[in-house]
This record gives C-alpha cells, sequence and structure tokens, in this order.
C-alpha cells in the first residue's frame, strides 16, 4: 500500500489543530539510522491504512519533494470519543533487517472446558511481539483453542510460530486465553428450612405486658391453693 505525505512545518498543538481542519494527520517518520521527519498525510487515507492493515503491512512512503522508503506503522492516537486520527508514528525498515512489531492473535474453536464442564473461556491477551524480516509479519497469528479443558491455558509459547523465521519477544509463559470454573453462588437454604424460618418471622410477638399478668395469675393461683 502506497502512503504519500509532505513535509510539515512547525510543529505543536496549534499546528496539529490547523493541520486536522485542513483533513491532514501530523505524522512522524524515523528509524533506519536517519533523523525523524515530520509529516503530514490525508487524513482519509491514513485511516484507510490503518483499517486495512494496523501493525503487520510494510507501506510503500512517498515523501512529497523527498524520500522514498518503506516504513510500518509503529503507532497511532486516536480520539477516544470520536475515533479520529490524531496522530501517526511511522518507522523505516530495511527488507534485510529484522524488526520488532505486535502481531495479533485469533482463537477458534469452542473449548471443551466449556461445552462439557461447563466452565469460562477468557481472552487474556489478544497480540504478542515478535522479531522477523519485514517479509514474514503473518498478518495474525491464529490458534485453536478446542481442547481446552477447566484450569487448561494457551501461552505465547504454545502459537505456531516458524521458528526459522520469527523470534518470540514476549515472554513465553504470557497467558493468551484460558478455561475457568465458574464462580460458585450462596447455596440457598432448604426449603423445610426457608419455611419454617418465614412462619417464626410471620408469627406475632406475645406483648410484654400479657406475659407479665398471666405470671402473676398463675402466681395468685398458687397462693390460693396454699392457703385452703
Amino acid at each position: 500500500m502506497v502512503i504519500e505525505a509532505t513535509r510539515r512545518e512547525g510543529r505543536g498543538t496549534g499546528v496539529a489543530r490547523r493541520l486536522r481542519r485542513a483533513g491532514m494527520v501530523p505524522a512522524v517518520l524515523y528509524g533506519g539510522g536517519s533523523e525523524p521527519v515530520a509529516l503530514a498525510i490525508d487524513s482519509h487515507r491514513a485511516q484507510q491504512v490503518l483499517r486495512t492493515a494496523g501493525h503487520t503491512v510494510v507501506h510503500e512512503l512517498k515523501v512529497e519533494g523527498g524520500e522514498q522508503t518503506r516504513a510500518i506503522l509503529k503507532d497511532w492516537l486516536a480520539d477516544p470519543l470520536h475515533g479520529n486520527l490524531l496522530h501517526l508514528d511511522l518507522l523505516r525498515v530495511a527488507m534485510d533487517e529484522r524488526i520488532r512489531v505486535r502481531i495479533p492473535v485469533r482463537t477458534f474453536g469452542e473449548p471443551r472446558g466449556v461445552k462439557l464442564q461447563g466452565g469460562i473461556f477468557e481472552r487474556v491477551s489478544r497480540d504478542i511481539e515478535v522479531e522477523c524480516l519485514p517479509d514474514d509479519i503473518p498478518e495474525e497469528i491464529s490458534v485453536d483453542v478446542s481442547e481446552l479443558m477447566i484450569g487448561r491455558q494457551v501461552r505465547a509459547s504454545d502459537l505456531p510460530l516458524d521458528p526459522v523465521k520469527i523470534r518470540l519477544i514476549s515472554e513465553p509463559q504470557r497467558m493468551i486465553a484460558h478455561v475457568v470454573a465458574p464462580s460458585k453462588e450462596e447455596e440457598a437454604p432448604a426449603p423445610e428450612a426457608a419455611a419454617a424460618a418465614a412462619t417464626e418471622a410471620a408469627a406475632p410477638s406475645e406483648p410484654e405486658l400479657i406475659k407479665k399478668t398471666r405470671k402473676e395469675a398463675e402466681e395468685g393461683e398458687e397462693g390460693e391453693e396454699k392457703g385452703a
């Protein structure tokens, strides 16, 4: 994919706002042993590149009146409210030099621990970092989770990577996904116990005055019997 850019003069918030109002996105090209270059890229084109490529595609970058080089999208900043691109970072790449990139991880299949044991499938990490030549960058890494049971997991070291072309940079023990047991709910009281508790709660308590009068009456009867 070809990205056309122009050099931009000046830096700062004011310059960036004017560029965005003009339909451009501020960007910086760096790496490759050369000085960073401040650029401006058409906003529509930048959005298209981001949607279709992400971190994993090498682009042909053409700077108006300047250099032409291969580059990848290293990072970007977007407006969290509207999703508009605010800034792009582009990294120069040489096709014969290995680079580090983040690759998305996709899972497929329904875990047996969910179907047979009632477990819950959880995604923990959605990407990993690898090192490889630009031509060997995979768009994504897919892993089958069908055999996962409760207590089992997929870690970065379990992913299907070609060890000749791709070196794992992320921690091998990095959790990708696992199946966990559902949390235990509080046990409900037995129906008999619940009914008894409800009956006891519903029964009116005897007023203190009635208790006291009954006791005095009983004591009076006992006294009369003794006097007789």
